[in-house]
């Protein structure tokens, strides 16, 4: 009777096992998915960063360029800006 019973139980423990390979928590088929959901949202956000640096690159040549063009007009215009005073020296021989 002893004879049976032991390979009749590592029978059963080896397809509980099995089944919890292939269809309990942590199986194979989730873990692979997992892994392909992982790696789509790597390339997400991969291409969000992407779109962040440009957006970050543009801002800042913005905030450059608007800074060149209040120093262009504070040159050759006169632009004054509210609460400043304007000083103008005039140079000599002219």
């Amino acid at each position: 009777m002893g004879h049976r019973f032991i390979p009749a139980l590592l029978l059963g423990l080896l397809l509980v096992l099995h089944a919890q390979l292939w269809f309990g928590r942590g199986s194979v088929p989730q873990v692979t998915s997992l892994k392909q959901q992982v790696l789509t949202q790597e390339r997400e956000n991969s291409e969000a960063k992407l779109r962040n640096d440009q957006v970050a690159n543009e801002v800042r040549d913005l905030q450059e360029g608007l800074g060149m063009v209040e120093e262009l007009a504070r040159q050759d215009l006169g632009m004054v800006k509210p609460n400043e005073i304007f000083v103008q020296f005039a140079q000599r021989g002219q």
